[in-house]
């Protein structure tokens, strides 16, 4: 079984995290942690950076519970749910976990929902998590 849990260093995403891992432990799953960011800019190499310094700890936390792991960080130019979807099509996921996050009418207006993306577009079952 193939689990991807999305991560982008909020609450609900390390909550994911931790509803991946028992997951993965009762089903002998391979985890995928996936980050996307649009950006790619020279301006934005911190954000890079952190991110990758974020993914890599997530990484070791699963290693250390001995749970296959391999972590993504995207910057292909997508929104962050095309690139979830496509993701998780090319690898043959059948999982994600996701975190969601209230967001008032507006906020969902101007940035969208990558969750609510996910949620109808995967081609396999996603797991919300508050």
């Amino acid at each position: 079984m193939k689990i991807m849990v999305c991560y982008d260093g909020s609450e609900s995403s390390q909550e994911a995290v931790k509803v991946a891992m028992k997951r993965a432990k009762v089903s002998d799953a391979k985890v995928y942690v996936l980050t996307s960011m649009e950006k790619g800019s020279e301006k934005h190499q911190q954000d890079i950076g952190k991110a990758e310094r974020e993914l890599d700890y997530v990484k070791s936390v699963f290693e250390r519970d001995d749970i296959p792991c391999e972590s993504h960080l995207l910057i292909q130019g997508l929104s962050p749910g095309e690139d979830i979807v496509k993701f998780a099509r090319e690898k043959r996921i059948d999982e994600i976990v996701i975190g969601i996050e209230k967001k008032s009418k507006i906020g969902k207006l101007f940035f969208g929902s990558t969750a609510q993306h996910v949620i109808l577009e995967a081609p396999c079952p996603v797991l919300a998590v508050k």
